[in-house]
C-alpha cells in the first residue's frame, strides 16, 4: 500500500541574524511551504507518518517540518487538480520514500 504524508514548513527568521530563541526574543517564525512524501513498504498510515517524521522532516532552531495530512495514495490522486500542468507539477513533487531502501 502507499500513504501519502503532507508536512508543512516554519522557517525562524530571527535565527538568520540573531539566536533564533523565544527566550532572547529573537524568534520570528513564518508558515513556509511543505512536501508530500509518497511512503511505499508499510501497511500501516500511522508507521508512514513515523517513519516520514523521522526519516524526513527537519528540526532546527531555524527550520521546522511537522505532519499535517495523511491518506492513501488514492485519496491523494482523487484530489489532484484538472489543470494538467499543474497536476502534473504535483506528480513530479511527489517526493517517494521507503524504509526498505533506507
Amino acid at each position: 500500500m502507499q500513504f501519502v504524508i503532507s508536512t508543512q514548513t516554519l522557517e525562524n527568521y530571527g535565527a538568520h541574524c540573531e539566536d533564533g530563541k523565544f527566550k532572547s526574543g529573537n524568534a520570528y517564525w513564518k508558515m513556509k511551504g511543505g512536501m508530500d512524501y509518497c511512503v511505499s513498504g508499510l501497511d500501516r498510515i500511522q508507521d508512514a507518518v513515523a517513519f516520514v517524521a523521522a526519516k524526513e522532516m527537519f528540526n532546527s532552531i531555524s527550520y521546522k517540518e511537522f505532519p499535517v495530512e495523511w491518506q492513501t495514495y488514492e485519496e491523494w490522486f482523487a484530489k489532484l487538480p484538472e489543470d494538467e500542468d499543474y497536476r502534473e507539477f504535483l506528480l513530479e513533487q511527489l517526493k517517494h520514500v521507503d524504509p526498505r531502501e533506507v
